[in-house]
């Protein structure tokens, strides 16, 4: 015999999405610390941001880990995605963080300031509409193009462009998504940009390029 069992709470059940907004909606296990979060925005049970920025409409499914980092409009960001993970010094006798947090081994009054300054000014930087697929890692100072896909499981360790399709370990460039010609006019309408009004008005037009291109290239 079968028993129906549900342990799930709502906003969690698929097919009853929770209903988003301009605030952000956080979940309880969800750290943010020194970020700022745009609106429509998700941020999935388990994931950290630490001093970044992650903009309207994105989301983190969850357990994902994100510091220095922006991330742009319209991005969809699988779970135990990781975005910048920490550098060791690998100049250094020793690579053990002890060499810059030295507070917490007894071994200095203050950590090593420059080290973090280094690791803050190496950004990652996301652009709109990216699709990062399921534990993907983004290394430190890599730049993702508008439109790129991350396939699962990558390794990022150099810029994508815009609109292309990267896969492995290290990732390589697998394929554009449209034509190069394609690419220029949607980087040119920047459709990510449009007000709430104009989205809800042109939201149908966004399944079909085509259609797309025809109405809004060159406007």
């Amino acid at each position: 015999m079968f028993h129906e069992i549900d342990l799930f709470p709502p906003q969690e059940r698929e097919h009853e999405p929770t209903m988003l907004g301009e605030q952000p909606t956080i979940h309880p296990t969800a750290q943010i610390r020194a970020s700022r979060i745009g609106g429509w925005t998700e941020i999935g049970p388990h994931t950290t941001i630490v001093k970044s920025s992650f903009d309207d409409y994105s989301y983190a499914a969850g357990d994902v880990s994100i510091i220095y980092a922006d991330v742009g409009k319209f991005c969809s960001i699988a779970s135990h995605v990781r975005i910048n993970p920490g550098n060791h010094p690998m100049n250094r006798v020793t690579q053990h963080h002890m060499t810059y947090r030295r507070v917490q081994y007894g071994l200095g009054t203050t950590d090593d300031a420059e080290f973090f300054a280094w690791r803050a000014a190496d950004r990652c930087m996301i652009g709109h509409d990216v699709w990062i697929g399921h534990a993907a890692t983004i290394m430190p100072g890599v730049q993702i193009g508008t439109g790129a896909v991350i396939g699962a499981g990558a390794v990022v360790t150099h810029n994508v462009a815009a609109y292309d399709i990267v896969v492995g370990v290290p990732a390589r460039r697998l394929r554009a998504r449209f034509s190069a010609e394609v690419v220029a006019s949607l980087l040119a309408i920047a459709w990510w940009d449009w007000d709430r009004a104009t989205l809800e008005a042109r939201f149908d037009d966004l399944r079909d390029p085509a259609l797309f291109l025809a109405k809004y290239a060159g406007t």
